[in-house]
């Protein structure tokens, strides 16, 4: 567990709000490019403005909930790019609020272009961190603060790119609105309402998935993915009860020994290896650049046989390909006893699972519930706010814009991918209401650097210049 920074670190950590942008992409050079894109100094400070100030904002779920002033932030930023007041609505729902701004296009026949994102973040305790979370600090180019690759950085991004697209002089002939809900980590009660109120959109650009790799060794991109569909979130409680007595007297039956021998099960238990369509594009397409040649061998062996035990095997020991090869279940938190010299009456233990599409809760908890065979283990779904959802259609108009977006920010050899997200997110409200939505985030990260929900969060300011290259491109294509 790590400790706050001592006060010498501290000291030379500078806050972002006093970084020049000069100065910030200086100690982030773009290694990958063979020349790098115009720059748009306006924009480029909006970026880091809004991010430092945006990760300062404690937008989590429960008391003191912050989010509804990251979207006053959003908007103090749009109505001082163009927009009227009329056009931007904040709407509060219980302790947080979502904000969809809208840029009226100049033929109303056409539906809406939408830009998805979110501004809550996940719970973050300073005490683990070696920063403090909700203190953005940029170190060698690195700017670290809860929110900053999921995805508070994104955000800033977006809106920033937008502001320039309009003080460019560009007059779309779609309208183009941009929205943030403020519960995707928790409920997506707001997102809910997101897509009721924008159920006549013609796509989604979801600026909180996709994204491009990065060296390992070099830092230079490899590729790109943009995300069409994804699995299916749900949370599983399983509990068992006994009466409970003195723990002078043990029983054969204790509460919390039952609850392990089920946990022990679900965490060894493997779910069937599965693909479709985008996962074995990934697969294939991914496989030339991948550094571990025993992980590239695996992927392309998968992609040829879902029935490759070795290949499996390997991709499930990697983190970053574990989720694309089948549904996973995992125990992610336990309660159980109410006193140190008593039997415990109750144990409680919850799973969280990623379902691959074409398969229901209903049917994973059933498999769960075979898996675990005790029947004093109590299974119960407690999942919020997520459903099964079909993918995306590989849209030639969506495919055709973000490849020449991706390729003009990041370098015209860039290869593009098509894949699955392991992760849930707003998306999936837009695709239920038959919406075709994508994850297609501009920002590269490299795999060790990956901390979305974990400790001391991170993301390189070298994606800055591209990604609001990348989105002039993409609306403007999108949007005339």
């Amino acid at each position: 567990m790590a400790s706050k920074a001592p006060p010498q670190e501290s000291h030379n950590a500078m806050s972002l709000s006093r970084i020049a942008i000069a100065s910030v992409l200086a100690l982030s050079p773009l290694p990958a490019l063979a020349a790098a894109p115009a720059g748009y100094p306006a924009a480029e400070a909006q970026v880091l403005d809004l991010a430092t100030k945006s990760i300062a904002i404690r937008s989590v779920r429960g008391e003191n909930n912050r989010t509804i002033d990251v979207a006053k932030l959003y908007k103090q930023a749009l109505l001082a790019g163009g927009w009227k007041d009329s056009d931007i609505e904040i709407t509060p729902v219980d302790d947080t609020a979502y904000i969809i701004a809208t840029w009226p296009g100049s033929d109303p026949k056409l539906k809406p272009l939408v830009i998805s994102g979110h501004m809550d973040v996940v719970e973050a305790k300073p005490s683990d961190w070696k920063r403090d979370p909700f203190t953005p600090v940029v170190e060698d180019g690195i700017l670290y603060g809860r929110g900053a690759t999921d995805m508070k950085f994104n955000g800033a991004v977006a809106v920033s790119s937008l502001i320039e697209l309009r003080r460019s002089g560009f007059k779309p002939r779609r309208t183009i609105v941009i929205e943030f809900s403020g519960d995707e980590e928790t409920v997506m009660k707001t997102t809910g309402l997101l897509s009721e109120k924008l159920k006549n959109a013609e796509l989604v650009i979801n600026a909180d998935a996709g994204g491009g790799k990065l060296d390992e060794a070099t830092g230079k991109p490899l590729y790109w993915v943009w995300d069409g569909a994804e699995k299916t979130y749900a949370d599983f409680k399983l509990e068992v009860t006994n009466p409970g007595g003195h723990s002078s007297a043990p029983r054969p039956e204790n509460a919390i020994v039952q609850l392990a021998q089920a946990l022990v099960k679900v965490g060894a238990y493997k779910f069937p290896a599965e693909q479709n369509a985008l996962t074995k594009a990934y697969f294939t397409q991914a496989a030339p650049f991948e550094a571990d040649p025993k992980i590239a061998a695996a992927m392309r062996a998968f992609a040829a046989s879902i029935t490759d035990e070795n290949a499996i095997a390997v991709l499930r020991a990697n983190p970053a390909t574990v989720g694309k090869v089948g549904t996973t279940c995992v125990p992610t938190m336990a309660d159980a006893g109410h006193a140190l010299n008593a039997l415990p009456q109750r144990a409680a233990a919850y799973i969280n699972c990623r379902i691959f599409p074409g398969h229901t809760r209903a049917e994973i908890m059933d498999e769960l519930a075979k898996v675990v065979n005790q029947p004093e283990v109590k299974l119960i779904d407690v999942t919020e706010g997520s459903f099964e959802t079909a993918a995306s259609p590989m849209r030639a108009d969506f495919v055709a814009a973000s490849t020449k977006a991706i390729r003009k920010a990041w370098g015209k050899d860039l290869a593009v991918v098509p894949s699955q997200s392991s992760g849930a997110t707003d998306s999936m409200y837009f695709r239920r209401l038959g919406i075709p939505a994508y994850g297609a985030s501009s920002t590269f990260t490299k795999d060790s650097e990956e901390f979305s929900h974990g400790l001391n969060e991170r993301v390189r300011l070298e994606n800055i210049r591209p990604g609001v290259t990348y989105y002039l491109s993409l609306l403007t294509d999108l949007a005339k």
